[in-house]
């Protein structure tokens, strides 16, 4: 009799399931720390990537992007503050289960961690004052640059002959600029532009690029499960135009990569 039970109730559960549906984590695939929880390590200082609105609260592309794919992976969002230095090493510790912060997918970097597939594309270029005489990456030779500590940006600087100053955040880096403490500061495009307009600094970017690149979120490779899932949902939102709602008030237009780098998922 108890066999019997066992088999109707089994046969109950796996007609309720697709009737009710279940999130991907529910059968523990997802290589989550805490069940029902995506715990994501983000900066909450990078504009408009990651920034504070005027109510406190997170805000900025990646969060808006990750809030929404955690709704579709059917989990709740905690966002985890983390400073940008000590995003590899929490990561690497286990202290999330993944990280948002605007990161570049470099070759080095896939070599140590799991990317997701590029879900935005931008470049580095170099905010100087209005009066500058830095045109390219080419005039960086013996100037004083700031960049952000540990970013790609930070060695690009070292790279073209420059005098380096690390910065534990952008903010400090511009405006250290405008109050004329050093020459340029090498950063993402899309944040130059947001902070030259939001903090109203008399500062311009140069025409040029010193680099193009796309960035991923990112992940251990312990978590290629958890990759696939996010991967998914943005590819949906993207098809569906829910991406593109999302962060064009933001930055005034649709940033997706036209060719996504894609993640190195182990077969």
């Amino acid at each position: 009799m108890k066999i019997k039970r066992l088999l109707c109730i089994a046969t109950v559960v796996a007609i309720m399931t697709p009737l009710f549906g279940a999130s991907a984590a529910d059968d523990g695939a997802l290589e989550l720390k805490q069940p029902g929880k995506l715990s994501v390590a983000t900066e909450g200082t990078d504009p408009p990537f990651s920034m504070r609105s005027a109510d406190g609260k997170l805000d900025g592309l990646e969060i808006r992007v990750m809030k929404e794919v955690a709704k579709r992976l059917q989990l709740e969002y905690v966002p985890v503050i983390t400073k940008w230095d000590s995003v590899l090493v929490g990561l690497q510790a286990n202290q999330f289960d993944m990280s948002s912060a605007a990161m570049d997918i470099t070759p080095a970097r896939q070599k140590a961690i799991l990317f997701s597939d590029g879900w935005i594309e931008s470049g580095g270029r170099i905010i100087i004052p209005q009066d500058s005489s830095i045109t390219s990456a080419q005039d960086l030779k013996g100037k004083r640059i700031g960049a952000q500590v540990s970013s790609t940006y930070a060695q690009l600087a070292v790279d073209h002959g420059a005098t380096l100053k690390n910065y534990i955040d952008v903010t400090a880096a511009v405006q250290d600029l405008a109050n004329g403490n050093i020459d340029g500061v090498i950063n993402d495009s899309i944040g130059n532009a947001y902070l030259i307009k939001d903090m109203h600094l008399p500062l311009r970017q140069t025409p040029d690029y010193v680099s193009r690149i796309q960035k991923g979120f990112a992940f251990t490779k312990s978590k290629p499960h958890l990759a696939a899932a996010v991967n998914k949902a943005l590819a949906e939102m993207v098809a569906d135009g829910t991406y593109a709602k999302l962060v064009t008030p933001i930055v005034g237009y649709d940033p997706y990569p036209k060719e996504p780098v894609r993640s190195l998922l182990q077969p």
